[in-house]
């Protein structure tokens, strides 16, 4: 997790520092933060929209600059080429229901997490899917 953390600094995000890792056999696969996409102008140079609209968090992701991390670290693994199925995903937060989907249907098998995310339907979602959900409470 302390891995992930130092990951979540490289976050452009101005409401919150979100970062993922993929592990796999004691192995990174591949890291990911929030962040606008590639060669775009992130949102410390443009604002937040969210902000700007009063928008609650954990409700209309679309209305973001920025991609989240878990979305990244997929993302990231997917373009050099790295299969995911069967690892572990470690993240600054449990992640939303839209990350949620993309990581059942990755093969992530366990996610371990430090902080909790406005969307409940994310940890029904997961274990109805038998990922398994590790809260490390405390943890920082």
């Amino acid at each position: 997790m302390s891995i992930t953390d130092l990951v979540a600094q490289r976050s452009t995000c101005l409401r919150r520092k979100v970062g993922a890792i993929l592990v796999k056999d004691k192995r990174i696969l591949a890291t990911g933060y929030n962040g606008a996409p590639t060669g775009l102008r992130h949102c410390l140079e443009t604002g937040c929209l969210r902000e700007e609209l009063n928008i609650p968090s954990g409700q209309r992701h679309e209305l973001c600059r920025a991609l989240h991390a878990e979305q990244n670290v997929l993302i990231q693994a997917a373009y050099y080429g790295i299969p995911v199925a069967g690892s572990t995903l470690y993240c600054t937060n449990l992640p939303c229901i839209i990350c949620t989907k993309m990581l059942i249907n990755a093969g992530i098998t366990a996610i371990y997490y430090s902080n909790g995310y406005a969307d409940e339907m994310s940890e029904g979602m997961l274990k109805e899917a038998g990922i398994r959900l590790i809260r490390l409470p405390g943890y920082k």
